[in-house]
């Protein structure tokens, strides 16, 4: 699953906005996918903003996994909002709340003029867990404004949508942002 998606990924134009719809057992091999396939054959830096699941816990699948991080940054902003008391890792960066949303694109920001020449895939998740902290319409121009400003960059941005907790308000906010919607499947088994 994690070579196809990175395949698809791969043939997307430079400044694409994607949306990544998926149930929760596609989640980890999309993360693999992201930044074990497609970020290193283009050569970029992986931003990885999350606002479900804590950095750390990512951090640790990924060193498991064994794939080097060297190219791989974090954006944390539920971390402190789950009262999360682990270390510190100084491949991640925190926003106090998924509600700070200037602070959260201020950080992506940063953190993509210091990949120098290196492109930047930026990876927002989860949609749905932004919505549960945010007003429909200030996250949509949060998104808005977070798209266009990375495409100006030739940025890919991948955004996470949970088809499960996906509402109409989620899936029209998508359509508005991103070029393209792809629907992540797992493994067939039989």
């Amino acid at each position: 699953m994690a070579k196809k998606l990175a395949d698809v990924l791969m043939d997307l134009p430079e400044g694409s906005a994607v949306a990544l719809r998926m149930g929760a057992e596609q989640y980890f091999d999309t993360i693999r996918a992201i930044l074990d396939v497609f970020a290193p054959k283009k050569e970029l830096d992986a931003l990885y903003v999350t606002s479900t699941i804590p950095s750390r816990s990512i951090l640790n699948a990924l060193e498991v996994l064994e794939i080097p991080l060297e190219h791989i940054w974090f954006v944390d902003c539920i971390s402190q909002i789950m009262m999360s008391s682990a270390e510190k890792h100084p491949h991640s960066i925190y926003v106090e709340s998924p509600t700070m949303l200037e602070n959260l694109m201020l950080k992506v920001e940063y953190l993509s003029r210091k990949s120098g020449d290196r492109g930047n895939v930026i990876v927002l998740d989860s949609i749905n867990s932004l919505a549960i902290h945010n007003n429909t319409k200030i996250l949509s121009e949060f998104l808005h404004i977070l798209v266009n400003n990375l495409r100006s960059k030739k940025a890919y941005t991948l955004i996470y949508s949970m088809t499960q907790y996906e509402s109409e308000d989620i899936r029209n906010m998508m359509n508005l942002v991103c070029d393209e919607t792809i629907e992540v499947e797992g493994e067939r088994s039989g």
